[in-house]
């Protein structure tokens, strides 16, 4: 299964993103081989629309799960209808990898 998790660079072990639409960063992990790439987010700077546009960018990607601190009404709406499943991180998770791992043991909580 692939996650997107909302970053601020382009690293496993770097600082998580709290804004799905504006994030510089998507981290896309398998969750069965661990595999991961970074890749931009292309809505990152733009003026309106950032969290539809960044929505269908991770969709676009395949991903089934999408991790950020939060996700706006739009982005989660867009989400929602193509089928991804959302998370939140707490403040006190330190890395996109710690995200990852929480996930993995089912301690991130669902965005509602």
């Amino acid at each position: 299964m692939s996650i997107a998790i909302s970053a601020q660079k382009p690293e496993l072990d770097g600082p998580l993103d709290v804004r799905f639409g504006r994030a510089p960063y998507y981290i896309l992990i398998d969750s069965e081989t661990s595999n991961w790439e970074a890749q931009a987010n292309p809505a990152v700077s733009q003026s309106g629309g950032a969290g539809v546009a960044a929505a269908q960018f991770v969709i676009d990607r395949k991903a089934e799960v999408a991790i950020s601190g939060d996700f706006g009404p739009n982005a989660s709406q867009a989400l929602r209808a193509a089928g991804v499943k959302m998370h939140t991180f707490s403040a006190d998770t330190s890395s996109v990898n710690a995200a990852f791992e929480r996930y993995k043991q089912g301690n991130l909580p669902r965005f509602a």
